[in-house]
């Protein structure tokens, strides 16, 4: 199946479609969702696009969009496409030195913002004597300063592009659009160093929709898909794209904090996420079942058995599972399996993408036990996203399934993976030197992450850059650590510390609901959090819980001795990144105090 461009995609798609949804958001004030029909979205980027040109925004000129999830992200992103400008988004809480250096990078004039903070933000970053303009504000709610004369409501924006006289020059643009155009470029948050701006050309996204054809059956023009992450990330971009293209509806959920309520309204039958998301609902089917009776937890764990065996055992590898079995199995299904999906809104669930991190086995198991269609990748912004995934609807717990149609893989020094194909960036915005750092003569990009291939699926093990060697010369994989004692419904965020050190140590953010209802039924007296973390109870509490997940880890690589932090790493202190990364270096500086008590001895 061949897809049009970019610039052409929704007025292509209103032609087909016409009067059927094509997205959904809910409206703040009367708290219903809203439809938007394709011939809606399609009017809305033609005049969006005359807006552009009435602005004077050149050919391949970049324009920046920072701005949580909205309809109006997308209407700007394909109005963009078609007068061939480049969109580039940053991330809704990016702060004013990451808004400034990007702008300044990208030499950006026009800024569409979301909300309040993203205009303060931008308002602060123009008087710096950054290259801004003009911002265009999506929200109507948000209030001018008193002293900004320049900038615009979106609707006040579009009424720029009512008037006709830039019709022919609109028309002259989309039939000159091509492939080689650059699309976007997306700065990456970065774990170390400034950011990087990644540039993508319409070219990746049509090889990217092209092996996608290939590899998923889903989405379909029936399905409704969840819009979750924010479209600033490169996963959620490619796939809001791609649902675009296979004519999906798309429930935009315009606030992260509401994605529950909003899944529960909209029954999405697909949602791309990330690890984290299945995390919290596998955290939170724990902590339901150790409060259960004792009969409904023998029910619980039984029904994880009885779907661990149907499904990993056999179903998963294309086998029948036994006729009682598949009794026991169904009952489940209609039961306890079907509870738990209707309660997180997911029944209807025909697909859901899950890449970003490493899922933990313990996590990818359960998800897939209760029947969850979780799909394990594994991508890149430099990949333009999927690399490889798993090949619908088989699947191997641990591996992020099989290389995709149309990549090419392979394992270089030190195990890194390495890619090649039209999907690849062909490098970063003004950054020669770094461009030929990471991809070589060869035309093969070093991605920094090490794996293997085994059975012809590759599995990640870490990222080099991240691999540490104890002061012993034992090599630790802090992810794979981190990610086997996440699971812990005690523990929210946890960073090992292991580099050039004797032994293995943890910082570790508790789950302080948790801990609080601890300390209450055990009469534990305390005044702050700090002196609740710091007592014997809690402190055993978390020892037997650490040494029960990490029984299976080498001596070597098992947590000596942890830290209970009494705030959660946060990015107000640089300790994460947009897409919620750890950033180890800021960590070490902030808790360097706590790291060195661990190894006073």
């Amino acid at each position: 199946m061949s897809h049009p461009h970019l610039a052409w995609l929704i007025h292509e798609q209103a032609k087909k479609y016409g009067g059927r949804t094509a997205l959904r958001y809910r409206a703040q004030d009367t708290g219903t969702w809203v439809p938007v029909t394709w011939n809606q979205f399609s009017h809305t980027v033609e005049v969006a696009s005359r807006a552009l040109l009435e602005l004077g925004v050149s050919v391949q000129e970049n324009i920046g969009i920072f701005s949580q999830n909205k309809p109006e992200y997308l209407y700007v992103d394909f109005a963009a496409y078609a007068v061939r400008a480049v969109s580039v988004p940053l991330y809704a809480t990016s702060s004013c030195e990451q808004v400034e250096y990007i702008l300044r990078d990208a030499g950006i004039r026009f800024l569409f913002v979301g909300e309040q903070y993203q205009y303060d933000v931008a308002c602060r970053v123009a008087k710096s004597g950054s290259p801004l303009q003009r911002i265009i504000i999506f929200d109507r709610k948000v209030i001018r300063h008193s002293h900004d004369n320049t900038s615009l409501y979106f609707n006040e924006f579009l009424c720029l592009g009512t008037e006709p006289s830039v019709a022919s020059e609109l028309k002259r643009r989309m039939e000159a659009v091509n492939e080689e155009d650059l699309a976007n470029i997306l700065y990456t948050s970065g774990t170390t160093g400034e950011s990087k701006g990644v540039m993508l050309h319409h070219s990746c996204y049509a090889e990217a929709f092209r092996i996608h054809d290939l590899r998923l059956p889903v989405p379909t023009e029936e399905d409704v898909v969840m819009n979750f992450l924010p479209l600033t990330h490169i996963f959620e971009k490619a796939w809001t794209y791609l649902c675009l293209c296979r004519g999906a509806t798309i429930c935009v959920n315009l606030h992260p904090a509401d994605i529950q309520q909003a899944i529960r309204e909209t029954r999405p039958t697909a949602m791309c996420a990330v690890p984290r998301f299945w995390e919290k609902v596998y955290a939170g089917v724990e902590e339901k079942i150790a409060h259960s009776n004792v009969v409904k937890r023998w029910v619980f764990r039984d029904a994880l058995r009885v779907g661990r065996r149907c499904n990993l055992d056999f179903r998963r590898m294309g086998k029948e599972p036994p006729f009682l079995l598949r009794l026991r199995y169904d009952f489940y299904e209609r039961t306890v399996y079907r509870l738990l999906k209707c309660t997180v809104g997911i029944e209807n669930g025909r697909l859901f993408p899950t890449a970003g991190a490493a899922i933990p086995p313990a996590v990818e198991e359960f998800v897939h036990s209760v029947g969850i269609p979780m799909l394990a990748g594994y991508g890149l912004t430099e990949s333009t996203a999927t690399v490889s995934c798993d090949p619908y609807p088989y699947y191997t717990v641990g591996s992020v399934g099989k290389v995709m149609p149309g990549v090419e893989v392979r394992i270089g020094d030190d195990s890194e993976v390495l890619l090649r194909g039209k999907t690849i960036t062909r490098g970063y915005y003004k950054k020669e030197t770094l461009t030929r750092q990471v991809i070589d003569e060869d035309g093969w990009f070093h991605t920094g992450d090490a794996g293997y291939f085994k059975d012809g699926e590759l599995f990640l093990t870490d990222r080099i850059k991240d691999l540490f060697k104890t002061s012993n010369g034992k090599y630790i994989a802090p992810q794979a650590i981190e990610s086997r004692l996440v699971v812990d419904r005690y523990i929210d965020q946890i960073a090992i510390i292991a580099d050039q050190r004797k032994y293995v140590t943890a910082l570790i953010v508790p789950v302080y609901d948790l801990v609080r209802d601890f300390a209450s039924k055990r009469g534990i007296v305390y005044h702050t959090m700090d002196e609740l973390l710091r007592h014997p109870q809690v402190m055993k509490l978390y020892r037997d819980r650490i040494d029960k997940l990490q029984q299976q880890l080498a001596h070597y690589e098992q947590v000596k001795y942890f830290t209970l932090l009494p705030e959660p790493f946060s990015m107000e202190r640089g300790e994460l990144t947009n897409t919620l990364k750890i950033r180890r270096p800021v960590l070490y500086q902030n808790y360097a105090s706590q790291i060195e008590a661990m190894y006073e001895e």
